[in-house]
């Protein structure tokens, strides 16, 4: 088993609170991801799942059995960092090795375990060669097959793609996905990247400022936001967000524009609302029965797609489009809305209202 449960995290570090009543369920054999901004209390959660951190409140449980006064050696959890940390006199061999050697385990039942862990991770050929002779995407790989060498019972894994280049994140978040369903094993993830969170998940725990704001599949948090943070931080580009209010069959925006009102939506007329449009939700290619009208802003031709800038009022909305879509701008543009996809959050708590029937 690897189940981890961590219930009232607190944890202050002088005036500044890092943790703030974070509690998490992590299934045995999940790919748990805990995704926030920098200073969201995202490493700090995972110092004291491993017993890096004394709490000021909370506990944690492991397999269910509360192991909040155990040391870090006897939580059986494996680390990964975002530096390598690999010895530089000892081969890729001894690095795997190390943990098992410092456990005693025979010649023999190492030798096994660090060829298996190699060819999982293929790097045979790199058994032999010390950490200079490796690029990054190598080094990272003989850093996780140390880790995973050993059989813990559980991987806590915190921000390791961060200093790979581009193409090599992409490569290892393919890796580590296909590690997992290898492994069957729990991992806890830590990342400030919705890409990864999105990509590689079973379930992802959004923090901000040492709160939990939400814990659901990648599909929940990205389609079902629990509030107006959430849904700006995940997703690329931001979210749209248009000042309005309920009144009778329309959606009145502050800034004069109208448009149907939504039919899942049990908003009170007159409530100041936000509504929330995604980028991949809007058009300026096909007409519709719910429009904004606006004038181009700008283009961002991304190769396989363009972002087209749309300035409503005040507000610009980034619209996803064809690569081949072409403008001048101030040209005037009539941006289709799919209201059934649309977000609507109250305006002065941020809490979503779309409810579960949207």
């Amino acid at each position: 088993m690897g189940t981890v449960a961590v219930q009232g995290l607190c944890k202050s570090f002088g005036k500044v609170q890092a943790l703030d009543g974070v509690t998490l369920d992590v299934p045995d054999g999940s790919f748990f991801v805990v995704l926030g901004p920098s200073g969201a209390g995202k490493t700090t959660t995972l110092r004291a799942i491993a017993g890096l951190e004394k709490l000021d409140a909370g506990s944690v449980r492991l397999d269910g059995r509360d192991a909040t006064a155990d040391t870090p050696a006897a939580r059986d959890l494996a680390m990964v960092f975002q530096s390598y940390a690999l010895y530089p006199r000892h081969t890729v061999y001894e690095n795997i090795a190390s943990p098992l050697r410092a456990r005693r385990r025979s010649s023999s039942e190492i030798a096994a375990a660090v060829e298996r862990m190699a060819s999982l991770l293929h790097i045979e050929r790199l058994l032999q060669r010390r950490p200079a002779q490796l690029s990054g995407g190598e080094m990272q790989r003989v850093a996780l097959a140390r880790a995973l060498v050993r059989s813990p019972r559980a991987f806590l894994m915190d921000e390791p793609l961060t200093n790979l280049d581009l193409k090599l994140r992409v490569e290892m978040r393919t890796e580590l996905t296909r590690i997992h369903r290898s492994l069957g094993a729990t991992f806890v993830y830590v990342t400030n990247d919705q890409v990864e969170a999105l990509s590689m998940a079973d379930q992802v725990a959004v923090l901000k400022d040492g709160k939990v704001q939400q814990v659901g599949t990648p599909t929940e948090v990205y389609e079902r936001p629990a509030n107006q943070w959430v849904a700006g931080f995940v997703g690329s580009p931001p979210i749209s967000l248009l000042a309005c209010h309920a009144e009778g069959d329309r959606l009145v925006g502050a800034e004069g524009w109208t448009l149907p009102r939504p039919g899942w939506t049990t908003a009170q007329d007159g409530r100041p609302l936000l509504l929330g449009l995604r980028a991949e939700d809007l058009s300026v290619e096909r007409r519709g029965d719910a429009s904004l009208s606006g004038e181009l802003y700008g283009l961002e031709p991304l190769g396989d797609r363009t972002v087209v800038d749309v300035r409503v009022g005040t507000k610009i909305l980034k619209v996803k489009a064809r690569p081949t879509v072409t403008g001048t701008p101030g040209e005037p543009l009539l941006v289709t809305v799919d209201l059934d996809r649309a977000h609507l959050f109250d305006a002065g708590t941020g809490v979503s209202l779309s409810g579960a029937g949207r």
